[in-house]
């Protein structure tokens, strides 16, 4: 199979022919249609911060050399414990490396892809969406006609928490630069700010910050005396932990006093996924994809994705090898 690779952090990614992945006996093999791209795909490429590297992904150099985690793709093989899914199936979720021609995933982490989405839709919906979803419903227990506040509305998460949150009940405001205001309103939010001209005013009952760089000190601000604060992502800072110390610190000072905060790690699995694919395919979540590289083009499309002008996503697309 063809495969993006990189055999060191921060080295090129380079086409390469490699052995097809084999699978277990729970495992399934997807042809790979379409990969998302994210600043996880980033982390994980560069190594940063160190703290990626301590997380399993290998301290010296990568353990897996092929990047990517969100996938969307055809069913080519199954392990004989797989029930749920057969070869031929086109599905959606997470797999490990992702940029390439087939990518080994397992039942768990896969779900059917709603029939309305395109390959490239529905391949970067897994780790946002999940983020998302599960920011606002788990750790920010949202409950209907709540005011929710979404700091980054336009990104790759924030695309999908305003349209998650609307989905819930709740009265949404979004947060995005100027030239986003009109896409993060035709997301359902009642109201935008435009961070470029002011920060946030006012007091809200959730706050989710999908990717900023705001003192904890001004986010809890923008809280209800009841209110809660949950930090999705963090970008920027220093090279060991780049910014996950507010995700940490969060989590600390979140077990005093009436106002809650909370740091997330997400993680795809089967019930949320399969929540998603019930949004979508009713249609009150709609992926949001920017733009689409070929898979030959994956550090164009991470260097288009950093830049930080995206709106929504990215995502790699190849075709078929049948």
């Amino acid at each position: 199979m063809k495969a993006m690779v990189r055999e060191r952090y921060g080295a090129p990614l380079q086409a390469r022919e490699l052995p097809d992945p084999g699978v277990g006996p729970a495992g399934v093999l997807v042809e790979v249609r379409a990969a998302g791209v994210d600043q996880g795909v980033w982390h994980v490429v560069e190594g940063l911060p160190y703290a990626v590297r301590l997380a399993g992904f290998g301290v010296r150099r990568p353990k897996r050399p092929v990047p990517g985690l969100d996938v969307a793709g055809v069913v080519a093989a199954v392990g004989p414990q797989v029930r749920g899914l057969a070869v031929g199936d086109e599905v959606f979720g997470a797999a490990d490396g992702s940029f390439a021609q087939l990518a080994a995933s397992d039942e768990r982490r896969l779900a059917r892809k709603p029939a309305r989405l395109s390959f490239a839709q529905a391949a970067v919906v897994a780790s946002s969406g999940v983020a998302a979803l599960q920011g606002l419903r788990d750790a920010g227990r949202l409950q209907p006609g709540r005011r929710v506040l979404v700091l980054g509305a336009a990104g790759g998460v924030g695309t999908f928490a305003v349209q998650i949150a609307v989905a819930l009940g709740a009265e949404v405001t979004g947060v995005c630069s100027t030239a986003k205001t009109d896409l993060v309103r035709s997301l359902g939010a009642a109201s935008v700010l435009d961070y470029t001209r002011g920060e946030p005013a006012g007091q809200w009952d959730l706050v989710l910050d999908t990717g900023g760089a705001r003192t904890l000190t001004a986010l809890r601000r923008l809280l209800t005396p009841t209110g809660t604060l949950v930090i999705v992502g963090a970008e920027g800072g220093g090279r060991w932990l780049q910014g996950s110390d507010r995700q940490l610190r969060a989590g600390l000072l979140g077990r005093f006093g009436r106002r809650r905060m909370a740091g997330l790690l997400s993680r795809v699995a089967p019930e949320p996924l399969e929540t998603l694919r019930a949004m979508l395919d009713d249609g009150r979540v709609s992926p949001v994809v920017d733009r689409t590289f070929p898979l030959e083009q994956a550090a164009e499309a991470i260097a288009y994705m950093r830049a930080g002008q995206t709106k929504g996503k990215v995502a790699l697309t190849l075709s078929s090898r049948l």
